[in-house]
Formats: structure tokens, sequence, C-alpha cells
């Protein structure tokens, strides 16, 4: 098991507050809209470099996303930024209508995903927002796994055309992928190469898969490890070459087991190489309040969750 150590943890959203302001530097065209949640969004040196790019929309999300496609028509490259719940289920409609149909270069930018977003609740904890937004025809979803590689991402998606959600958190996770990083859209990157079983992970549970793998190692299960940053367009090259080493699969992602990462993977397996799954997710259920430790124990997204699903899908194999 390769071995990948930290030295700090940081936010993921502090990641996006950071790509922003080199993607403002790099292109003028780059403006920021907010759903009155500058702070939680980290877009303040932003702000602060270029105010005249800044767009203080308030508590009004749908009208963010009316405007940010607006501001397409005339060349600007706008980012959305608001909690993940708001940035999809409150306004879908719009999203779906005034940016996905007519192919807007609107990047959704979305904060405080899944259960880690913790003591605010079920109300807030979105757990089905990849799902909505990979069914968009054109949409790009990319969810990635640490502070470098999401202000990588957020470079990237600045330079890309056409409507893309980046999914991001709020809980201080381990920093462990290059700071220097070139993020490639629809490239997963090979965490670990193994034999027995391929664990397709992305977002935190990345990190996870990594504890997973050094336990695992030790009862001398050689486990190959995936980050699908990217999960629309999902890179099948890379899913099926690894499938075809070891002959079964985990998939481990802080969402709902239907319409995440999970079953985008079982699509790819069922039309061209069906094996044994099994999926590190939320069961069909909303959160709860708590901490993010304590909602990833409860809802079986945690290292030791990955083991048992590893171990299951051995004996399938």
């Amino acid at each position: 098991m390769k071995k990948y150590t930290y030295t700090e943890k940081k936010d993921t959203r502090s990641g996006f507050g950071a790509g922003l302001l080199e993607a403002g530097k790099k292109n003028d065209q780059v403006v920021a809209l907010c759903a009155d949640l500058i702070g939680s969004l980290k877009m303040d040196a932003f702000i602060k470099e270029f105010p005249e790019r800044f767009f203080q929309i308030g508590i009004a999300e749908a009208n963010m996303m009316g405007i940010a496609a607006g501001l397409t028509i005339g060349g600007k490259i706008p980012f959305t930024g608001t909690f993940a719940n708001f940035s999809t289920g409150r306004v879908y409609d719009q999203i779906r209508q005034s940016i996905a149909y007519s192919d807007k270069n609107v990047k959704i930018c979305a904060s405080h995903a899944g259960l880690t977003l913790g003591e605010d609740g079920a109300t807030h904890q979105i757990l089905e927002d990849i799902g909505m937004m990979k069914m968009l025809p054109g949409m790009t979803v990319i969810n990635p796994c640490d502070y470098n590689q999401t202000k990588a991402a957020t470079m990237a998606i600045a330079e890309h055309h056409g409507p893309v959600y980046l999914r991001f958190g709020r809980p201080v996770v381990p920093v462990f992928t290059d700071a220097d990083q070139k993020f490639e859209i629809g490239k997963a990157w090979m965490v670990n190469e193994g034999t027995d079983v391929s664990i397709f992970a992305t977002g935190h549970l990345v990190w996870k898969a990594i504890e997973a793998g050094e336990k695992l190692a030790e009862i001398g299960i050689n486990a190959e490890i995936i980050n699908i940053h990217t999960i629309k367009p999902l890179d099948e090259a890379a899913v099926l070459k690894s499938v075809a080493k070891t002959g079964c699969v985990v998939t481990a992602e802080e969402h709902n087991r239907y319409g995440g990462l999970g079953d985008s993977i079982a699509q790819v397996l069922t039309r061209n190489n069906p094996v044994p799954q099994e999926y590190v997710a939320v069961n069909d259920s909303f959160g709860e309040s708590g901490t993010p430790d304590q909602l990833m124990k409860k809802y079986g997204l945690d290292t030791e969750d990955i083991i048992k699903a590893v171990q299951r899908v051995l004996k399938r194999k």
C-alpha cells in the first residue's frame, strides 16, 4: 500500500476560495455571485481583490441562477456560491431551464455538502445533489477530495466551457494531494495500485479509502484505490481497466446510495463487465444533527465500513 501522509488539515471550501481568487487573476471575465454566505463560501479574498466583479444577491438563490445565466451572454464566467442544498434542491428548475438546457457557462459551486455539514441537520444536509445534477444533459459534476484538489478543480472549471457543478464541504480534512497538481476534468486519479479489489471513492471518502487500504494491507488484502473526482463525465476506461484486474468493486461516497457514484459505476459494469459490487453510502435516508464524525460513523461512511464492504465483496468474487 502506497503511503500517504499529511501535515495539516483544511476544509475543501477554503480550497474553492483560493482557487476562485487564482481563476479571477488569470481571467478578468470570471465573476462571482453569492446568496448571503460570503464567509461560508470563502469568497472574501476574491471580493477584496475584485470588488467590481462580485454580486451579492442575498437570500434569493433562484434569482442568483437566473442572473448568472444572463451574465454568460455577455461573455462572463459566473461562479455561484451557496450551500449545496440551496445550490441544487432549491433551484433545480432554474438550473434546468436557464443553465443546462441552453448550455450556459455557469459554474455552480456548492459548499456544505453531505452529512459532514453536521449540526445544521437533515434540512441542510443534501444527499441527493450528485444524482440530481448528473442527470442534467451537458452538466459536468466534480467532487474533489481535499483542499489542494478543490483549488485546482476551481481553476480548471474556469477554463472549461459549459455548466459545471462543483461540490465541496465544511469540515477540515487531511491535505494529501500535490499543491501544484494539474486537475484534469474526467480523468480518474490512481491513488494505489492493487490486485484484489477496486475501491472507487469520491470527496471526503477518498481519505477514508486510503485509511481502509492501509488496514486491509495488514491482513493481506491488496486494494486498488481510485479517486473519482469527476463523476460526470466518468472515466469509464479507468473503471474497466481496474475491474478487469481485480474482479470486484466497492464504491464509497458521502451521498445517498441511489443516484450517486455507485450507480454510475454500476451502469458501466452492467454494460461491459458485471462483477460483484458493494456500496458505502447513505442507505436511502435523510441525515440528522450531530458532529461530522458521529454522523459518518452512524450512517456507515467510515473507514471500518469500507473495510467491511471489501470483506463482503471478496466473498462474492
